[in-house]
Parts: C-alpha cells; sequence; structure tokens
C-alpha cells in the first residue's frame, strides 16, 4: 500500500483539487499491478502557527510523507525514476500555485501490514491480480 500523506495549509485546494491530487497519485502505482484501493491519500490542513520550519512559522508550505509497503524501490534508478515521477505529480499542485514542498518516502516490510485482518497476497502474484481486478480484497 502506497499511503500519502500531505499536510498543507487550510483551503490552499478544493475538494475537486484533493480527488484529482488523489487520482493522478493512484494512477502512479497502478500500471505496476497494484489494486486501486491499495493507494491512500490524506490531506492534513495545517495551520502556519502549527507548521514550523527552522522554528519559524510557514503558511506556504506542503509537505508529503508517503509510506511504501505493498512494494519496495529497488535500485537508485528506480528510486530516482519514482522521485520525478511523483514531484511531476506534485508539481501542479504546489509550484504552479506558489507553494513550497517538501516530500519523502519510508518503506515499511509488507510482513508488517494487513488488510481487515488478511495478510495481502505477494505482489504479482495470480491473487494479488483478482484483487486489483476487483479492487477490493477477496474474501479468503
Amino acid at each position: 500500500m502506497p499511503l500519502w500523506n500531505l499536510y498543507h495549509p487550510p483551503g490552499v485546494w478544493s475538494a475537486e483539487d484533493k480527488k484529482q491530487l488523489a487520482e493522478e497519485v493512484t494512477a502512479l502505482y497502478t500500471p505496476f499491478g497494484l489494486p486501486k484501493f491499495y493507494v491512500v491519500t490524506l490531506f492534513h490542513e495545517v495551520g502556519p502557527d502549527s507548521f514550523l520550519v527552522g522554528g519559524e512559522p510557514r503558511s506556504a508550505s506542503v509537505r508529503i510523507q508517503v509510506d511504501h509497503i505493498a512494494r519496495q524501490l529497488e535500485g537508485t534508478e528506480m528510486r530516482a525514476a519514482a522521485m520525478a515521477a511523483a514531484n511531476e505529480v506534485l508539481r501542479p499542485f504546489t509550484e504552479g500555485r506558489g507553494l513550497a514542498w517538501e516530500i519523502h518516502v519510508d518503506e515499511t516490510p509488507m510482513d508488517l501490514w494487513t488488510i481487515d485482518g488478511q495478510v495481502p497476497p505477494r505482489g504479482g502474484s495470480e491473487q494479488e491480480r483478482l484483487w486489483a481486478a476487483e479492487n477490493r480484497p477477496l474474501p479468503s
């Protein structure tokens, strides 16, 4: 599962903007066989009195924390390509609106993850393809 947490100034994005950004984030992962429901995008509004960089309030900054669980980024080239793709998705929603942004990716071992109490199938497996086709976990 990719879990994207976006910490941003209040009102910077409309509900439509958030939906579009979440769809574009999802589109980063589905070509690699991940089910859409694996991709979770959470928006957290943070006021400038609670968003401080170097001890100073920031009213035009966005901080993105991504957790990768279902897949790991293998090797320098794949990591660079993934970060470039993420930044291209973010650019119109950040730089294009006068916002500074920072993003980082953490990778969690897959064996520390369940969905509805189920251990997800291995990446690329037939069971995962079924989950992706149904866009939901299948009953055990």
